[in-house]
This record gives C-alpha cells, structure tokens and sequence, in this order.
C-alpha cells in the first residue's frame, strides 16, 4: 500500500488510504477460503501483500499463522518503547455459500461467512500504513495473522509455539465485524463479553431388543431423555442468573431400525458459560447428572467433555481506550456498549487470558440493508459492507499509536 499519509501525523485518516487494496485482498481471499490450521492460499495471499515492508515474520511451527513484527524509529528501532499486537484471523467456515456474489467462494462446502477475510485484509492494511509511519512510532507492534479461529484453537497454538514472547506485548486488540450493527458503530463491554465453549458427550448403555417387548430390554432411549431434560431443569434452577449457563444438547443418536431397541445412545451438546466458577460447577453437574440418571434406570452413562475456549474477558482499561477512539477514526459511528454478554465464543480469549486487551465488533451493516434483519454471522448469505473496512484500517492503526503514546492509561 502506497499511503498517502505517510508523511502526516493524522492517523484519523490512515484508513480512507488504498481502500481498493484492501477490498481486493479481501475478495481475493473470500473467493478462496480455508478452514482449519492450515491456510496456506489465505497465508501466501497475506505474506504477499507484505511483502517488502519493514517487517520481521515469524511462522507458527503448528500452523500456517505468522507474526509480522514491526519496530519503530523513534529510540533505536522501538528497543525502549511499548509493544502492541492486533490480531486477525484468516480461516473460513465448513459451509456452502449463497450470496450470489461475483467473488463468491469457489471452493464447494467452504465459505467465509464470519468476516475473516475482511479481518486479514484490514489487517493487512493497518500494516502497511503503519510501516509507512514506521520512523513516528517509539514502540513496537505485533500483527498476528492466525488460523483455526473456528473451533481449532488457533491462537493457543501460535502462543505454544512461541510467537508471543518474539516481542511480548504489553496489550492485545482485536476487530471482529459485525453485519447485525450499523456500519462504522463500534460494540463491545468490559469484563465478559464472549463465552466459554465446552462440547458435551454422553454415549447411555442399555441393553437392547425387540421394540414389542421393552420389559425383556434396557431402553436407553427414555433415559437419555430424561438426562436431557433434567440438565435443562438444572440451568434453570441451580445457575445464578447473574452469572449463566447454557447447556444445549444438539445431537441424538440411535437406533437403526423402528421394531429394534438400540443398545446405546449418544449426546452432544454445548456448554457456555461467563466465568470459570459456574464453568467447572456445570462441568461436574454434566457428569453427575448423567451418570445418576442412567444408573437409576439400570443403565450406565460414559460421559466425557472437550474443552473449548476460555471466556473472552474485556480489561477495562482496554476497553476504554476503544471507545474513545470509536468516534474518532474516519467513518466512525461511535460506540454501543453491549448490554449483557454473547454467548458465542472467541479463541482471542487465549491472547487475552495472558495479556491484558480487549476486543470490539464493528458494523458492516451493508447500505440500503436493515442491520436488524441483515443475515447473521454463519449464515450462508452474510455480506458487509466494504467501505467499512477503511474504518477497521484506522481503528487498528489508531490503537496502535495511541497505545504506544500512552498505554492504558
């Protein structure tokens, strides 16, 4: 990106700069998605547009995510100032898009419908505008471009590797793009803002046979209902309301015939949760519930739970640095403060469990659209509006200068 600001001290303007690159790596990246760890088209695509600039990269040994460091002129290369990371991720989702787009995914059963290509486009762009100012900045900013956000625990990955300690921050922000909210408005809270998200898993053993002669059987249907039923009765009356649960179980499996009373079944099912208190008392009430209920009825319950994300919890300090400059940067619509948590979850939470930061949503509401009725996030038919991503650039471009002058204040 060949900013035209690079010789102004109005980071306000940063993000308006080359929009046309941005939109077109995005595009690029939208049409060619990738889930999981590994990214190398959307990695070789980011590393590209890099190229060039007054940056030290540094690959994830696990996956394909790298850290592009970049230290500033001012007081020996950014040796004795603060150090900063911005995080984008880069993979997409396991499903078949529907937008009807020119630059629609080409790849079947893959799309980007959660914004991660729009996430490494502005981050890519904050980069470049931040190396043309490279000799203003007295600290040091790391840009981390990590994968497997959706489910693969991308970000543990790349700390386990190291990539933290290359420069280690001091503070740690992320965008993520919001099509519910209007374009350019900023969303976020301090404290909680995101849940944890375990997985649940039950398999009941009973004792199978014919359908006519349940009495001669174990049927372990009617007893993974009742384990169903009685975990929601818990959430509803064991969980604190000021501190929540969500236990969903979304998956039943059994039977393989309709005169047949299968020997098993099996549960999957989510579990959120806002702290680590009611994280590990629901923990042991899936397993106790479970299990009880299944030996009450003379079956037996193998239950075990996948460990998902931590909560992605907001430093306040962070977080008020966000909101200040949610009205400042170009195209800024100001900032909602989201009156409760959502229940989904973010693998930033791991960055964010070490070092102190915060996270914000942007609306990309798209013009002429209704953001109320917009299609979500992990819809097949998620659009943005492209514009905003000018936005996103400055904001991204505003942290880091003004975490580097100040700090958390």
């Amino acid at each position: 990106m060949t900013s035209t600001l690079a010789t102004r001290n109005d980071w306000t303007a940063i993000g308006a700069a080359d929009l046309a690159e941005v939109i077109a790596l995005r595009r690029a990246i939208h049409a060619e998605p990738e889930t999981g760890l590994h990214c190398p088209l959307t990695t070789a695509k980011a590393k590209a547009a890099l190229s060039g600039l007054p940056l030290e990269i540094h690959d994830s040994t696990s996956t394909t995510g790298f850290v592009a460091i970049l230290r500033g002129g001012r007081g020996g290369a950014g040796s004795n100032g603060r150090t900063v990371l911005l995080r984008g991720d880069m993979d997409a989702l396991p499903m078949t898009e529907e937008t009807g787009l020119p630059f629609a995914s080409t790849i079947p059963g893959r799309m980007h419908a959660c914004g991660h290509d729009a996430h490494t486009a502005m981050l890519v762009g904050a980069a470049k505008a931040l190396s043309a100012r490279r000799d203003a900045l007295s600290g040091t900013i790391v840009f981390m471009f990590q994968p497997g956000e959706e489910g693969h625990h991308g970000a543990r990955h790349m700390i386990a590797d190291g990539l933290l300690d290359i420069a280690r921050p001091e503070a740690a922000f992320a965008l993520h793009i919001l099509p519910n909210a209007p374009a350019g408005t900023f969303v976020g809270r301090e404290g909680a803002m995101l849940a944890s998200t375990d997985t649940v898993l039950a398999t009941v053993r009973g004792r199978g046979g014919h359908a006519a002669m349940p009495h001669e059987a174990v049927d372990p249907i009617p007893v993974a209902c009742a384990i169903v039923t009685a975990l929601q009765q818990h959430v509803a009356r064991r969980v604190p309301v000021a501190d929540p649960a969500v236990l969903t179980i979304t998956q039943i499996h059994a039977g393989s015939s309709h005169n047949i009373i299968p020997e098993d079944v099996q549960l999957t099912g989510t579990l959120r949760t806002l702290s680590d208190a009611t994280r590990t008392a629901m923990r042991e009430a899936f397993h106790q519930i479970a299990q009880g209920i299944a030996a009450a009825h003379g079956c037996v319950a193998e239950t075990s739970i996948e460990e998902g994300y931590p909560v992605t919890s907001n430093d306040p300090r962070a977080t008020r640095l966000l909101r200040e400059l949610s009205a400042e940067v170009p195209g800024g619509n100001g900032w909602t403060a989201m009156p409760a948590p959502m229940m989904g979850g973010e693998d930033f939470s791991y960055v964010l469990r070490e070092i102190p930061g915060a996270m914000a949503f942007v609306g990309v509401a798209a013009p002429g659209t209704d953001w109320r009725t917009n299609p979500p996030l992990h819809n097949t038919r998620m659009t943005i509006d492209e514009d905003v991503m000018a936005t996103g650039v400055a904001m991204h471009c505003a942290i880091a200068e003004r975490f580097l002058e100040r700090g958390l204040d």
